[in-house]
């Protein structure tokens, strides 16, 4: 499907900072500003996947380079 373009460090770092914001979303159920928190959909799932459509576009990786 998509190419993996999320390494090691990258993909746990989104992974946590997804939570992070979604857990915002539960801890705080009458602040105004909980729905922008959903946003941590967004790193959580390209961390899960290992592939990041904007690195994709830019034509970035963070992967390391593999030996042949």
């Amino acid at each position: 499907m998509f190419a993996k373009n999320v390494g090691s460090l990258d993909r746990v770092l989104r992974i946590v900072v997804g939570l992070v914001l979604l857990s915002l979303f539960f801890i705080y159920p009458g602040a105004w500003w909980r729905y922008y928190t959903l946003i941590g959909v967004v790193p959580l799932l390209t961390g899960l996947m290992s592939t990041c459509p904007l690195y994709s576009i830019m034509g970035l990786s963070t992967c390391p380079v593999k030996r042949a």
